[in-house]
């Protein structure tokens, strides 16, 4: 069967370039006549995958040498309570911005651990805006500022990034990061799923400033302690080699392909055409204010909701993949992550077009 074009909010479609050459090296690994997922995470061949991978990620990001990167187990919602665990650093509260559903889950999840402050919230109590950096009550001895960039689920995005002074700012990128270029040094942690942008699911990257690492609440496992994977250069455990190989096959496509100056021109470029199909019709809808838009996840509605199930059934049969909107919101969403590629979004635009001929 032909390869589809997979709109998944993740795990989602990957580089075929990526694919190919991890289905040419499946076996055989650069001659060591091993599979990545058979080798040991302390051996030569596994250290010079992990190393060049870590090396083209700071590259490619331009991450500053005084932050840690770390490449760990349990996905970005283990981050919902390493950050508190980690950040907290004998204060009592932190400030946390409520934009969407995974917003909601790390503010839960804080509340574990801290006071939380919801020092942001979309305009009216809704979803389908940003609240502006005038809009910003944070609070003083917050110990950091906690925000989600890209809201997958609601297809909301910041259109910039939250001033918050000497407070450290804490941003779930796992929608958005490498697919732009992004100023690190804002930041005091950047962390993200694996398996968006990056890679398979299976691992979150994290990218924390020195100077955030080796003062935990009393109690905190080893596992969720930043030191600890830093001091042992991600390998305190057995960590997830594959993903981390498939990740290096990543970046390694990115640089290729001209980094994330180009990539941000390409999914503009992509996010551009699906948005103008979209207004330029009756017959579909984006409920998300124009200037707060999501470049990677589009959700977008029929005139009619009857007809749902015949455009997902039609749109499948043409090999336009998992375009079911999540389960809280209804409709459809098109994911348009890096690896996605134009052809994907013009075939979809077509199709659009030509359902509302014909069902409009």
């Amino acid at each position: 069967m032909a390869r589809v074009f997979n709109f998944s909010a993740g795990p989602a479609m990957l580089p075929e370039a990526v694919l190919k050459q991890a289905q040419q090296e499946m076996l055989d690994w650069q001659g060591s006549g091993m599979c990545v997922a058979e080798m040991s995470h302390r051996g030569k061949e596994f250290m010079s995958i992990a190393e060049k991978t870590e090396a083209d990620l700071r590259e490619l990001m331009a991450i500053p040498d005084n932050y840690k990167v770390l490449f760990l187990q349990g996905g970005a919602s283990s981050q919902f309570a390493m950050v508190p665990m980690n950040l907290l650093r004998g204060k009592t509260s932190a400030d946390y911005l409520n934009t969407g559903a995974w917003s909601k889950k790390a503010i839960a999840e804080g509340k574990r651990y801290c006071d939380v402050n919801i020092a942001g919230v979309s305009p009216e109590g809704g979803m389908a805006s940003v609240p502006t950096q005038s809009d910003l009550k944070l609070t003083d001895g917050a110990a950091y500022v906690h925000y989600t960039p890209n809201e997958t689920i609601g297809g909301v995005e910041f259109p910039y990034v939250p001033e918050t002074g000497d407070v450290p700012l804490v941003a779930d990128m796992s929608s958005t990061i490498l697919s732009r270029p992004v100023d690190v040094s804002k930041f005091g942690v950047i962390y993200a799923g694996s398996q968006k942008n990056i890679g398979p699911a299976g691992m979150a990257i994290v990218i924390v400033r020195d100077d955030l690492i080796g003062e935990t609440l009393d109690g905190t496992p080893a596992m969720f302690n930043y030191q600890i994977h830093a001091d042992n250069g991600s390998m305190y455990n057995t960590p997830p080699t594959y993903t981390w190989y498939m990740a290096g096959l990543a970046f390694a496509w990115l640089k290729e392909n001209g980094g994330l100056a180009a990539m941000a021109r390409t999914n503009e470029r992509k996010a551009g055409k699906l948005y103008a199909a979209i207004d330029g019709s009756d017959f579909y809808a984006n409920p998300v204010a124009p200037a707060c838009r999501s470049w990677m996840n589009v959700p977008f509605t029929l005139a009619n909701a009857d007809l749902d199930a015949t455009f997902l059934a039609e749109a499948s049969s043409v090999g336009l993949k998992t375009l079911k909107g999540h389960r809280s919101v209804g409709g459809m969403r098109a994911s348009i992550y890096n690896a996605m590629p134009e052809a994907g979004v013009d075939a979809l635009v077509s199709f659009m077009a030509d359902f509302e001929k014909r069902y409009g």
